[in-house]
C-alpha cells in the first residue's frame, strides 16, 4: 500500500465527520442523530440514497460500463459502557471512512466502471443489523455481487492492514445454564438437599474437557464461563446457581458439536444428581470467512509490504452475513500508535486512534477499486 494518494482535502472531511460523530454515539436501532448526519452529508453531496432499517442508509452510484456491482460496508453504532453509549469500538471511525469514499468515487464518477453500493449499517453490537439487512433483501435490490468492510484495530501499527484468507473472525453464541437442585440445611441435614453448588462445581470441570477432548486440536475453539450466581446464606445448601459464559470457534460444525455435547453433559449430570439443569444457547453471528481469490487481489492491490497476514481472531462481526450472500473481504485497519498513546484494545473506555488512519483505508479501498478496473486510475 503506497499511501502516496493525494487524499489531503478529505483527510480534514474525514476527521470532521470523526469528530461530529464520536460525540452522538447512539445504540443500535437507536441512531437517529448518527442517520441523520450520514443523510444530511449525503443530501450535500447529491447522492441518493434509500432507508433500511428506519436508521441504515444505503445507495448505489452506478458505473459507466458496469460488470459488477461493489458494496462496501461501514457499521454505524456506538455501544453501553458505565459511562453511557459511546464510540469505542471505531465505529464512528468506519462511518467517516465510508463517507470519505463515497464522496471520493461520487467526484470521480466519470472513472467508475463498475457500479458502487455503500451500505451505513445499524445494529453491529447488537442485535445484529447485517441479518436483518439481508433478510429485507437489499442484496438483491443493489444486486451487489462483491462485499468489502473494515475494522480498525490497535493491535496492529499504524500504515499497516491485517487479513487472512479463509476463517477470519469466530462465530460466538451465548449460553446460560441454570442447575435446579433442592434446599437444606447445611450443618444439621445436608442430606435432605440437593446441593446445586457442588453439581455446578462438576459440570464446570466437565464442560471444559469439551474443547481438550471432543474438539480435534488442530481446530481453534473456546469455552469460558464468566459469570456465576448462586446460594443465599453460608449455612443453607443451594437450591439454584445460574451460570453465563461464551462460546467461541470459526467451523460451524465445531460449533455443533460443542452445542451437542452442552445438552448431553447436562442431562447426564441431571440424572447423576437428580436435579433439573436447563441450558439456553443464543446463536449469535457467524463466523467471518474471507472469500481467498478477492483476499488474494486486495493484497496485491495494496501491496503486501504493507499486509500483515494475521491469525484468526476469536473476535466477531455480523459482517458473516452478508459473505454468506456474496463473495467478500473483511480487514483490520490499524490503528497502534505508541508515541501517541492509542495502544488500548477495542471495547476499552480509553481507546481511541488517531483520524489520519482513515486515509490510510481510503486509499486501501481506492487502490483495490483500480487494481480491479471498477475505476479508471
Amino acid at each position: 500500500m503506497r499511501f502516496l494518494r493525494d487524499f489531503s482535502f478529505l483527510e480534514g472531511v474525514m476527521k470532521h465527520h470523526r469528530e461530529v460523530l464520536h460525540e452522538v454515539a447512539e445504540l443500535g436501532r437507536e441512531e437517529f442523530k448518527t442517520s441523520e448526519y450520514i443523510r444530511s452529508y449525503l443530501d450535500k453531496l447529491g447522492v441518493e440514497y434509500d432507508e433500511w432499517l428506519g436508521t441504515g442508509t444505503a445507495g448505489i452510484i452506478r458505473g459507466k460500463d458496469a460488470k459488477r456491482t461493489i458494496a462496501f460496508r461501514a457499521d454505524i453504532d456506538g455501544l453501553m459502557t458505565e459511562c453511557g453509549v459511546q464510540h469505542l469500538c471505531g465505529h464512528d471511525g468506519h462511518t467517516s471512512i465510508l463517507l470519505g469514499l463515497v464522496e471520493y468515487v461520487n467526484a470521480n464518477k466519470e472513472k467508475l466502471n463498475d457500479n458502487f453500493v455503500f451500505i451505513f449499517q445499524p445494529a453491529e453490537e447488537g442485535p445484529g443489523g447485517a441479518e436483518a439487512l439481508v433478510n429485507e433483501g437489499i442484496f438483491k435490490y443493489y444486486g451487489v455481487d462483491q462485499i468489502y468492510g473494515l475494522h480498525i484495530y490497535p493491535e496492529i501499527p499504524e500504515g499497516k492492514v491485517g487479513i487472512r484468507e479463509g476463517y477470519f473472525l469466530s462465530q460466538i453464541g451465548d449460553f446460560e445454564i441454570d442447575i435446579y437442585g433442592k434446599s437444606s440445611h447445611g450443618g444439621s441435614a445436608p442430606e435432605a438437599g440437593i446441593d446445586a453448588i457442588t453439581i455446578y462445581a462438576s459440570l464446570v470441570s466437565s464442560m471444559q474437557t469439551i474443547v481438550s477432548r471432543n474438539i480435534s486440536p488442530i481446530d481453534n475453539a473456546v469455552v469460558s464461563i464468566g459469570k456465576v450466581e448462586g446460594g443465599s446464606r453460608r449455612n443453607i445448601i443451594a437450591e439454584h446457581v445460574h451460570l453465563e459464559g461464551t462460546i467461541r470457534c470459526f467451523k460451524p460444525e465445531v460449533y455443533s458439536k460443542i452445542k451437542e455435547r452442552f445438552y448431553e453433559i447436562a442431562d447426564g449430570f441431571s440424572k447423576a444428581f437428580n436435579c433439573e439443569i436447563k441450558v439456553t444457547i443464543r446463536d449469535d453471528y457467524h463466523p467471518v470467512n474471507n472469500n481467498s481469490e478477492l483476499c488474494q487481489e486486495f493484497i496485491e492491490a495494496v501491496g503486501d509490504d504493507k499486509v500483515k497476514i494475521l491469525d484468526p481472531l476469536m473476535i466477531a462481526d455480523d459482517f458473516s452475513y452478508y459473505r454468506e450472500e456474496v463473495p467478500g473481504i473483511f480487514f483490520m485497519l490499524g490503528a497502534r500508535n505508541e508515541e501517541k498513546g492509542f495502544v488500548n484494545g477495542l471495547h476499552n473506555l480509553r481507546f481511541n486512534f488517531d483520524e489520519k488512519i482513515c486515509v490510510n483505508a481510503l486509499d486501501a479501498y481506492v487502490s483495490m477499486l483500480e487494481y480491479k478496473g471498477s475505476m479508471d486510475k
